[in-house]
């Protein structure tokens, strides 16, 4: 499986976000705005993700995901559950620092609720960057390894393009 699809569900404030396939950068837009409108939701009272069936996840990815939780333990005092069964994914998830993140589970993630494909979104090429940027400034906050990692390609998104910062 290499296509990329992320689906969601949910049942009364309790969400399920499933990414399938090698999930990219292309699905940014579609995640920033599922978050936004969970989180506006008055009665959210739970996030999982569920990567079981990712064969990739990019650092744009991850660093929405890391957003999300940060965010989740921010507003409503409780980290997110992750559940992953793929060797490599867990192998990127600890490299990546989400033990300090999420509630890790190494499991099927089991839930009763239908999902619903969350369709990519086209978005202007300035407000990809600016997603892309603030997902990997949130990575590089998570640690020195991964500061180190993506520093040099968020000086390169920060440049100014035609006289104006990015």
């Amino acid at each position: 499986m290499s296509d990329c699809r992320i689906c969601a569900a949910s049942n009364a404030g309790a969400h399920v976000l499933k990414l399938e396939g090698d999930v990219r950068l292309t699905m940014c837009t579609a995640l920033d705005q599922y978050f936004q409108s969970m989180f506006g939701e008055l009665d959210f009272v739970s996030v999982w993700v569920d990567v079981t069936e990712a064969d990739g996840l990019d650092s744009t990815t991850l660093g929405m995901l890391a957003q999300l939780a940060i965010q989740t333990k921010e507003r409503f005092a409780f980290r997110p559950a992750i559940f992953s069964t793929n060797p490599s994914i867990d192998r990127l998830l600890d490299t990546m620092g989400f033990d300090q993140l999420f509630e890790r589970r190494n499991e099927p993630c089991n839930s009763d609720t239908a999902v619903e494909e969350i369709p990519a979104v086209a978005s202007a090429e300035a407000e990809v960057k600016r997603q892309v940027l603030e997902a990997h400034r949130t990575l590089m906050s998570m640690s020195d390894e991964n500061a180190g990692a993506f520093r040099d390609l968020v000086r390169t998104l920060e440049r100014p393009e035609d006289g104006h910062l990015a």
